[in-house]
């Protein structure tokens, strides 16, 4: 009998995307697969549009926006206890290829110690433009990333195990999840599946990447397109990764780079006038140093350094 497989899309807002990654789900070959929608509060309609035109969907509303990590432990905890085999996190701007999750499948029935898998991650726009074949670490310099991330797919990168998946289609088995518990809510968002990977490693579970099955995803592949609000979370995060996984030996040096980095880009953003990119940054580390996890609120940050002076702020690390 073929495994029983919950797909759960998060959706924050983006109806239409999230409609289109629902249309692509209802396309897929597998035949033993539920779909699952949470929706962390989202404000555009997400909820009565899926309701009207995906009335078979498992619809959860979470009630707030619990973020990727909160709103996806929503759908884990529904899935486990609907009996579901495998947990397959798929991000609302995603679309994904008719055999993609059969092809997953596949091979974690062939690998009995596969804890979680990905497949080949393209760009948004047509053609075979990369946005991530596997997941690399650099303990060393504190820095993660993913494999040929801009690159034309030439078949490159081969079915292999690798250091995490990305988290817009990421697969796990329910063993997986048993052992190593659910998503870490600290992160909130960005390096939660990082860390979670490498939580399931720990437990003895192997990670996969297979190019063999095909997905697309519509998010910036280069770090310089990132906004305020997501700078502050990746490098919170970041901070809050090494911290918690780098090998002991490596682990002062680690987060010496990793803040070293930091700074640096702060002073880039300030000789470049983007005042809401260093408040960003000086408060992921403020809050990093204090221990401060979770969902902030980015009114710290999206205002000006000359109006923050009148209405405090936090200590700058430069």
């Amino acid at each position: 009998m073929l495994p029983r497989v919950a797909v759960i899309v998060l959706a924050y807002n983006g109806v239409d995307l999230t409609l289109n990654c629902l249309a692509s789900l209802r396309r897929s070959d597998y035949a033993n697969a539920e779909v699952m929608v949470v929706d962390n509060a989202s404000t555009d309609n997400t909820v009565e549009a899926v309701r009207a035109t995906f009335p078979k969907v498992c619809l959860i509303e979470a009630g707030d926006n619990l973020g990727y990590a909160g709103g996806n432990n929503v759908g884990l905890r529904a899935a486990l206890a609907r009996g579901a085999d495998l947990m397959f996190l798929v991000n609302n701007d995603t679309t994904l290829e008719r055999d993609c999750i059969s092809r997953l499948v596949q091979v974690v029935m062939q690998r009995p110690r596969l804890g979680a898998i990905g497949p080949m991650v393209y760009t948004w726009d047509e053609g075979h433009l990369i946005s991530s074949a596997g997941g690399v670490i650099d303990w060393a310099h504190a820095d993660a990333w993913n494999a040929g991330a801009g690159e034309e797919d030439r078949g490159r990168y081969p079915a292999r195990t690798v250091d995490y998946v990305n988290g817009c289609g990421l697969m796990v088995t329910r063993a997986a999840v048993e052992a190593a518990g659910l998503l870490d809510t600290r992160y909130f968002m960005y390096w939660e599946e990082t860390d979670w990977c490498r939580r399931i490693a720990r437990a003895g579970f192997e990670l996969w990447f297979e190019p063999a099955a095909r997905m697309r995803h519509k998010a910036p592949i280069h770090h310089q397109e990132l906004g305020p609000t997501t700078l502050y979370y990746v490098a919170r995060n970041r901070l809050l990764f090494f911290a918690r996984h780098a090998p002991v030996r490596l682990k002062f040096l680690a987060l010496a780079r990793a803040l070293n980095g930091l700074l640096q880009g702060m002073r880039r953003h300030r000789a470049a006038g983007r005042h809401e990119y260093v408040a960003a940054i000086r408060w992921a580390i403020w809050h990093a140093v204090r221990q401060q996890w979770g969902r902030a609120d980015p009114a710290l940050w999206l205002i000006s350094d000359r109006t923050r002076a009148t209405v405090g702020s936090a200590p700058s690390p430069s």
